[in-house]
């Protein structure tokens, strides 16, 4: 079972923020929150000290001071006045802290708090009990056990409603909580620091308490007012200014808080079980992800869309277009996603420098130069229709020459018009390459993305459920390019097998692509057929089909009269596909007859 826990954030989601899935903030050892559940062994009642076989836990509650039972119901009363109002804190990120504190002492709150935020309280001018002049219990086991005492979660969970619920609270002294504002210990950012975390860190690092004091104060909302967000403070501020009794705040926070907790949960869980199993499909898997961004629209425009960013640990720090920056132009659509992410992921494949040309996911132009403006005028020279309109991508740095050259270059189809693109993506820009570049489009998504690092999840959607696989991450270094015809190919070609092998790689199945000189000559993509994709290539490589090495994603079904005779028959020199069709000896004897090298690859590149 697949879980997305999902956060609304609306701008690029910080782990340290509480609208990420993963919370962040400086670890405050004096703020622990983590406990343990007593039970009725902390009733703070007289009868404790009662001598009956039944009181047998009375060596427990001696380590709160037995001679001081007797004070702890009057303690506690002195919350559960009538008319007392009382706020609960307890915070590891302490952003606001001065603010929230003060807005409701002023408007006559009680506040009780823990530890480090006690002390942080207090520093700014407002008054504090300590939850263990509540529960007048100590805090114990290093700060494991502290805050899952009746004193505090009795006092959140009472329903106001209920008179059994209040009696009850009467009966042991307990007050009533209105206010409960917590967030968590900062496990994301822990365990995902440089040089990593020991395994009893990790564990330490995962808070108990906080949790169980969010849940129960979510679960009691129509009388509790649960805060995880500093960036609620104010509204919380000006909610009870207001004396409103608004439903919807309360469902809104209370559906936050859950958020919250079931986005540290699935962190805490991912970690444990990567360093317990690291087997990549575990029995059920929960994706967390938050909102980057509303659509204008999907795919189409009566399509209702958004765009979320996966916070998973596996995914931290790994690059790729949905962290990418944008330095310029329109809001980016769904469809811009979509092709921004061919491109980029295409691009960053190569490890010369290299400009591919997107349209529709597909890779239109590639070209690979130590010039990266020659580069770039041969990927889109490659089919400059599909290129008008497209995404360009680059793996090194836009500096003002490739600005310019980008700005200013021409439709090879009629040298006069000047080229139009969506989306352009790089690693980096200089100063006056993102000047001169801005300056071609008011429009022009200009976007610096980190490389995509290997060894990802890849996940799909399917009508009611999710397909897993490992990231196609292979390249030609990988594999080897096996001679099976009789002629052996030259080194040249060899290498335009290998550029061709990489960018097929990249287009739609079934998939046909002929290059030559490191640069891409035609493809053919998306056919039901591959003789209907190898037409399609070969038209648009045009006469530099002749010496030119062709790349097929899969194995050919047929060589005579089919996809392998005619690429022969056209003046292919070389061909490489996977192999592994029972008529493999059809393919290789048509080859030998034409004098064309045939190389196996034994790795097969479908993309549906």
């Amino acid at each position: 079972m697949f879980g997305f826990a999902v956060s609304s954030a609306t701008a690029v989601p910080n782990p340290n923020s509480v609208n990420a899935p993963f919370l962040g903030a400086s670890l405050n050892p004096s703020r622990r929150l983590n406990t343990s559940c007593f039970g009725s062994h902390l009733l703070p009642r007289t009868e404790f000290r009662s001598s009956s076989p039944r009181r047998s836990f009375i060596p427990i509650r001696a380590m709160a001071e037995t001679d001081t039972l007797s004070v702890s119901k009057s303690a506690s009363s002195s919350f559960a006045a009538e008319g007392n109002k009382q706020a609960l804190i307890s915070l590891s990120d302490k952003k606001d802290l001065a603010f929230l504190g003060n807005g409701l002492q002023e408007l006559g709150y009680s506040i009780v708090s823990t530890g480090g935020t006690a002390a942080a309280l207090e520093s700014a001018g407002v008054t504090v009990t300590k939850v263990e002049q509540l529960t007048q219990f100590p805090e114990m086991l290093d700060g494991r056990v502290k805050t899952l005492h009746p004193n505090v979660h009795g006092g959140i969970l009472a329903r106001r409603d209920q008179k059994h619920h209040m009696e009850a609270l009467n009966t042991h002294g307990i007050g009533t909580f209105d206010v409960v504002v917590v967030n968590l210990y900062p496990f994301y950012d822990k365990v995902t620091s440089t040089g990593g975390i020991e395994f009893e860190d990790g564990i330490e690092n995962i808070d108990i308490g906080g949790p169980t004091m969010i849940r129960a104060a979510a679960k009691n909302h129509n009388d509790v007012l649960v805060v995880v967000d500093s960036e609620d403070y104010p509204a919380l501020i000006e909610y009870l200014k207001g004396n409103q009794e608004d439903q919807k705040l309360r469902r809104m926070l209370a559906w936050k808080a859950f958020q919250h907790v079931a986005s540290y949960d699935s962190a805490v869980s991912e970690w444990l079980w990567r360093q317990n199993v690291g087997d990549k499909f575990p029995p059920s898997l929960t994706v967390p992800l938050s909102l980057k961004s509303h659509l204008r629209y999907g795919e189409n425009p009566h399509q209702k869309a958004a765009f979320y960013v996966d916070k998973s640990l596996s995914e931290f720090n790994t690059g790729g277009i949905a962290t990418a920056i944008q330095h310029h132009g329109k809001e980016m659509s769904y469809n811009n996603y979509l092709d921004a992410d061919a491109a980029w992921n295409c691009v960053c494949e190569f490890k010369s420098r290299t400009c591919v040309v997107v349209k529709h996911t597909n890779p239109c132009g590639v070209a690979s130069r130590d010039d990266i403006l020659e580069a770039y005028r041969l990927a889109v020279k490659g089919d400059p229709v599909s290129a008008f309109g497209g995404i360009v991508a680059f793996n090194v740095e836009v500096d003002e020459a490739l600005a310019r050259e980008i700005r200013e270059f021409r439709s090879p189809t009629d040298g006069e018009t000047r080229m139009f693109y969506e989306i352009v993506v790089a690693p980096s820009y200089s100063e006056k390459g993102l000047e001169v570049l801005q300056g071609k489009s008011k429009t022009l998504r200009i976007l610096e993305a980190k490389k995509n690092e290997p060894g990802k999840l890849s996940l799909r959607q399917v009508g009611g459920g999710w397909l897993a696989q490992d990231s196609d991450d292979l390249t030609p270094q990988d594999i080897q390019f096996n001679v099976v015809s009789d002629k052996s190919p030259q080194e040249s070609e060899l290498h335009d097998a290998e550029f061709a092998w990489l960018c097929v790689k990249h287009v739609k199945s079934n998939a046909i692509v002929i290059a030559k000189d490191k640069r891409m000559l035609g493809m053919g993509s998306g056919q039901p057929n591959r003789l209907e994709s190898l037409r399609i290539a070969m038209r648009k490589a045009g006469d530099g089909v002749k010496g030119a090495a062709l790349a097929s994603d899969a194995f050919f079904p047929f060589a005579w009269n089919d996809a392998v005779e005619e690429a022969c028959e056209s003046g292919i020199g070389v061909i490489a596909e996977p192999g592994g069709s029972i008529r493999d000896k059809d393919a290789i004897d048509c080859c030998n007859k034409y004098g064309v090298s045939l190389l196996f690859t034994n790795v097969r590149h479908f993309r549906h």
